[in-house]
Order: structure tokens, then C-alpha cells, then sequence
């Protein structure tokens, strides 16, 4: 009898056990399941806009920013910023890399249409916000994670600074609103989407012959590779060098054999071309 009580006792407290376990995983995946639903419905704003605003240019190489169709919905613009600014630190430390990264490139890109509205159209670049003493992207008036901050704080404080995401493809995810930019991308960063769309976003600008290309000996880089050489040379997949970096994407480039080869030697000559401040207005 005492062994029959034993045994059934041992069943009864085996099915809570598996009950209770199977209530926590269900739990923690509708956890799962919130957080990045809850992630996409913070951003699809942002898509909405960026639909209606982004036009492909350059055979889709680049984009062109409708401001003035962005002037007409700054409601909708500044809902959205709003909605990121409610956004603690301690929420912001406690997601996963990914959708911090996506969130922090949203940011950047959705807060410099904002600091372009603000004397659009009365400016050809940029840089007209700024003066010579002070850059555009210092202007503190960013309120993010608590406190107020650039559009540099966002990208070299964030982002870079903070050698968590060691990333150099965000150089063409971010937008600072110029010609020679990467394109705005047409949707939102998420988190489920973010390798994906920080591959073609670089695919995209390297198959841009008029910014990147190859001619006898020499390679023709964006200044980009200039500026964050740093970024492109730690260790990103293995590559320590902007030519290995670059041997990534041999497709892109439209490489053949040969140069293939000198690529990955690293036995191109780099040269860095101008870049364009101008304004990326599509009118």
C-alpha cells in the first residue's frame, strides 16, 4: 500500500513538474513573441513615413528624401520621436544587441530628417545647420535613454563608442542626409530583420560604381572607408583591413578572377573620392 501511495505520489508531483515547466517555456516564448511585436509596433510609424517619402534614385543605389512631404506629416514624425523618447535605459539595457542596433539606427535617421525640417527649405546641405565653430551633428537636442543628447552621441557614443555591436555595415545603414550617403532605407530597422537589411544595405552602396570602384591598380573607395578605417579594420568576420572587408563583397563589386586575387592580397592601391554634402532632396 505505502508503495502504491509512493508511486503515485511520485506521478502527481512528476505532472506538476512538467506542467510548471511547460507554463514557464510557454510563458518565456509569448515573452519572446511580445518583446518583438511590441519592437515592430514601436517602428512601423517610422515605416509608414519612409514609404511614403523614400524614392529609389542612381538605379536604386540611392534614395531621395521627399522633405517637404515630410514638413506635411511632422506630426506623424514627431509622434514617432515621441514614442522613442519613452523609452528608458533600463528597458534599452535589458533588450537583446540586435534591437538595440535597430532602434539606435532608427533614431539617428528619423531625428536628422527632424534637425533638416527645421530650416528645410531653406538649406542645400546639412552642413548649413552648422557653423564654424559648431557642427550639426553636435546640436544637442536629441531626447533619448534620459537625457539629451547629439546626433554624434547616437552614432560615436551609442553605437560606436560602445564596442558592443562591432559593426562596421552600420556606415551605410545611418543616413546624414547628403548625396553622398548610403541610402535612407525605405522601411524600419528591426531586430528580425537587421542582418538581412544591414547586408543589402551594404551590397548596395558597394555595387555603386560612381562611389566605389576599381580601375587598373587602384581601388576607389567612399571616403566613408577613410573616415572609419578604425571600424573596418577590428576584426569584423575575420577582416582586419578595408581590402578584406571589402573581399566580403567581391560580388558586388563585380570582381573577376584577377582582381579577385589582388583583393584578397590586399595589393590594390586605396583612394578615397570626394564626398557629396549636397542635400539627398528628391525636389
Amino acid at each position: 500500500m505505502n508503495s502504491m501511495i509512493l508511486n503515485t505520489t511520485n506521478k502527481v508531483s512528476a505532472l506538476v513538474r512538467f506542467t510548471l515547466g511547460a507554463a514557464l517555456l510557454s510563458s518565456s516564448l509569448m515573452s519572446n513573441v511580445y518583446a518583438e511585436t511590441n519592437q515592430k509596433n514601436l517602428h512601423v510609424g517610422w515605416t509608414e513615413l519612409l514609404e511614403q517619402h523614400i524614392t529609389p534614385v542612381n538605379m536604386g543605389h540611392s534614395t531621395a528624401v521627399d522633405y517637404a512631404g515630410f514638413k506635411n506629416q511632422e506630426s506623424e514624425l514627431q509622434a514617432y520621436l515621441d514614442k522613442l523618447s519613452e523609452v528608458s535605459r533600463a528597458d534599452f539595457d535589458a533588450w537583446p544587441k540586435e534591437k538595440q542596433l535597430a532602434f539606435l539606427i532608427n533614431a539617428y535617421n528619423a531625428w536628422t530628417v527632424e534637425l533638416i525640417l527645421t530650416k528645410y527649405p531653406d538649406l542645400k546641405s546639412i552642413k548649413d545647420l552648422g557653423s564654424l565653430f559648431s557642427s550639426p551633428w553636435d546640436k544637442e537636442f536629441v531626447p533619448l535613454l534620459g537625457k539629451t543628447m547629439s546626433l554624434n552621441d547616437i552614432e560615436h557614443g551609442l553605437i560606436r563608442g560602445s564596442k558592443r555591436y562591432n559593426d562596421p555595415r552600420i556606415h551605410f545603414a545611418v543616413n546624414c542626409a547628403s548625396i553622398g550617403c548610403p541610402a535612407l532605407r525605405e522601411e524600419a530597422y528591426t531586430a528580425d530583420k537587421l542582418e538581412q537589411q544591414l547586408t543589402q544595405q551594404t551590397e548596395r552602396f558597394l555595387t555603386d560604381s560612381s562611389r566605389n570602384y576599381i580601375k587598373g591598380n587602384a581601388i576607389y573607395l567612399s571616403s566613408i572607408f577613410k573616415w572609419y578605417d578604425e571600424d573596418f579594420e577590428a576584426g569584423f568576420r575575420g577582416t582586419k583591413s578595408i581590402q578584406s572587408f571589402i573581399g566580403l563583397y567581391v560580388d558586388a563589386l563585380k570582381l573577376d578572377a584577377q582582381q579577385s586575387a589582388t583583393l584578397k592580397k590586399q595589393d590594390f592601391n586605396v583612394k578615397f573620392l570626394d564626398y557629396d554634402w549636397k542635400l539627398n532632396a528628391s525636389k
